[in-house]
This record gives structure tokens, C-alpha cells and sequence, in this order.
């Protein structure tokens, strides 16, 4: 009596489209690691240290209140302190201004400037604030503080920058720098306090 054997089937080929997704996984993690690798690299190369920002100087001449109104011209000297031993900055376009309770009272554009690594600059800064109009309760606040011989500001600097590393440049980043908060004296006598101030870029 004759039996039937099952005729056995071949095995199905490999997964073609396994394959070749294991192959980009593998690329792309590669690529990842490779990234990391260089940023790593870099970054110890480089070595990069924060920027230190100081208001070393400020001072009002020719105050006046008067209907609701404001004269006044502000100095000050923002010193910038570059630690880097590799990373210099182009300073391209920099400009400043005086806030009194979230009201600008002035505000001035600065000569653009290139700052070479582990330097120190300072930058002056002179700010007019011409029959300037006041809200009424910021007229009072201002005159109250005038009484005392001294008043209280925020001092802001927004700048367009460039960081160069040997002959690479980098694309224009903003710097936002706030000083704050700054007395400035009515009377010469009276000596300034240097403020800190907080960049973030």
C-alpha cells in the first residue's frame, strides 16, 4: 500500500526589507555618535567660558521734571569681559536704553566693535531722554525718588553677534544684557556701585 509523504516546502528567503532597515538604523546611530564625537571634541578644543558683563559707571545730568514730562541725559560704562582663550565676538549692531517701572525712558545705538578673545572692553554708552511724556503715576514715582537724591533704573543692551573661532564665523546671534537694578546718584559726591548683569543669548 502506497503512502503519502508531505512534500516539504522550502524555507522563505531572508527579508530583503529587514535587512535594509537595519542597515539606516545602523547609519543614523553611527551618524549620531560620530556628532556627538565632534561636538565633543570641540567643546574640549574650545573650551568656552560665559561672558561677564558689568555696569562699571552711570550718571544723569540735566534732570528735569515738568508736566508730566522728562529731560535727562544718562552715561554709563557696560565693561565686557571676553575669558575665552579661542573665541573672539563681533559686536555688529548693539544698542541700549534706560527703563524706568517697564516704560523706556531712552534708548541709543553703539558703534559696532570686534572684541579678541581674553579681553576686556568697556563701552560707553550716553543715552538723552528729550521732553520725554510721562504717565501720571510715573511722573510722581520719579519726582518721590528725586527728593532722595537718587533713582532707581534698569539699564538693557540688545546686540547682533558673531562668535569667531580661528577662521570659522558663526551666524548673527542676539545677546540680550540686563542691569538691574541701578542707582544712580543726583550728587557727584556719592560714589557708584558697579551692578552684575544677566546675558542670555
Amino acid at each position: 500500500m502506497a503512502s503519502n509523504t508531505a512534500q516539504a516546502t522550502p524555507p522563505p528567503p531572508p527579508a530583503r526589507r529587514f535587512n535594509l532597515v537595519r542597515c539606516i538604523a545602523t547609519c543614523i546611530l553611527g551618524l549620531i555618535v560620530l556628532c556627538g564625537l565632534v561636538v565633543l571634541i570641540t567643546w574640549l578644543v574650545i573650551r568656552p567660558r560665559k561672558f561677564v558683563y558689568t555696569l562699571e559707571n552711570g550718571s544723569v545730568q540735566n534732570f528735569s521734571l515738568a508736566n508730566n514730562h522728562l529731560n535727562a541725559t544718562f552715561d554709563f560704562v557696560l565693561k565686557a569681559d571676553n575669558p575665552n582663550s579661542k573665541v573672539s565676538i563681533y559686536y555688529d549692531y548693539i544698542e541700549s536704553a534706560v527703563t524706568y517701572e517697564d516704560q523706556t525712558v531712552t534708548f541709543n545705538t553703539i558703534d559696532p566693535f570686534f572684541q579678541p578673545h581674553r579681553d576686556v572692553s568697556r563701552v560707553e554708552s550716553k543715552l538723552e531722554a528729550s521732553n520725554l511724556a510721562l504717565s501720571p503715576s510715573t511722573f510722581k514715582d520719579l519726582k518721590v525718588e528725586k527728593s532722595s537724591g537718587e533713582i532707581e533704573v534698569d539699564v538693557r543692551f540688545m546686540a547682533k553677534i558673531r562668535f569667531k573661532v580661528g577662521i570659522w564665523k558663526s551666524n548673527h546671534r542676539v545677546l540680550r544684557i540686563l542691569c538691574s537694578p541701578v542707582t544712580v546718584h543726583f550728587s557727584l559726591d556719592k560714589h557708584f556701585e558697579n551692578v552684575p548683569c544677566e546675558a542670555a543669548i
